[in-house]
């Protein structure tokens, strides 16, 4: 249904907007640079990366976060696959998603890589490295069923100001149910109500220095 896929306007030299949120899909300065440091860094990769190591992700997006994740999997020489779950109410179209990331010329090879499997909607990707998952739907509604639990969550959605839904106490404590004792995640927000939320889920919480206009975000570590 055309209501469930990302409406979309560019700006500034080809940054994608969501109409419906009215909030961009990354960083009007560096996205590629605000990925790997909000959620790269903020969950301590790829230094925790191993075998079967899983990432969840509220907020797929444009697949920049995947991108991202996956040239820093290579780069970092490890053995076996990267497993990566990510959660998306509104798809973007493939060719919006190819127009995005061709931002990032030094992704470039890999987003040529992965050009043929984006299918607009939920799908499954497999790849000797990686086994990637697009969950379609309010994640109010699919991560209650989901049956996996993630070591490290990019919690990835538009502002809490603009997509509170995506920053709920019940979908925090659903976040939490679905990762491993010690598990971590990391955002760009350091919006009060978050951080109590992910607290009141059983996450330590800690605010840490931002990217770019942003001047703080938030870490968390699961207390069990």
């Amino acid at each position: 249904m055309q209501d469930q896929q990302a409406r979309l306007v560019w700006r500034d030299g080809e940054v994608p907007v969501s109409m419906r949120f009215d909030d961009p899909y990354f960083s009007l300065d560096d996205g590629l640079a605000e990925s790997r440091h909000v959620f790269l860094a903020g969950n301590d990769l790829p230094a925790r990366f191993r075998d079967g190591f899983h990432i969840a992700e509220l907020g797929f997006g444009t697949g920049l976060n995947l991108l991202a994740t996956l040239a820093a999997w290579r780069a970092a020489g490890r053995t076996g696959r990267l497993r990566y779950t990510s959660f998306e109410a509104y798809p973007m179209a493939p060719q919006d998603m190819r127009r995005a990331q061709a931002r990032f010329a030094e992704l470039a090879g890999l987003a040529a890589e992965l050009a043929t499997h984006w299918q607009g909607g939920a799908q499954e990707i497999a790849l000797p490295d990686l086994d990637f998952t697009l969950v379609a739907g309010d994640a109010r509604e699919t991560l209650s069923h989901w049956p996996q639990k993630a070591d490290a969550w990019f919690l990835d959605g538009f502002s809490p100001a603009k997509n509170p839904e995506m920053w709920q106490p019940d979908l925090m404590a659903e976040v939490a149910r679905h990762t491993v004792a010690g598990g971590t995640a990391a955002t760009y927000t350091a919006a009060g109500f978050v951080r109590r939320g992910l607290e009141a889920a059983g996450f330590s919480v800690s605010r840490v220095a931002g990217y770019g206009r942003k001047r703080h975000m938030t870490r968390a570590i699961l207390d069990k």
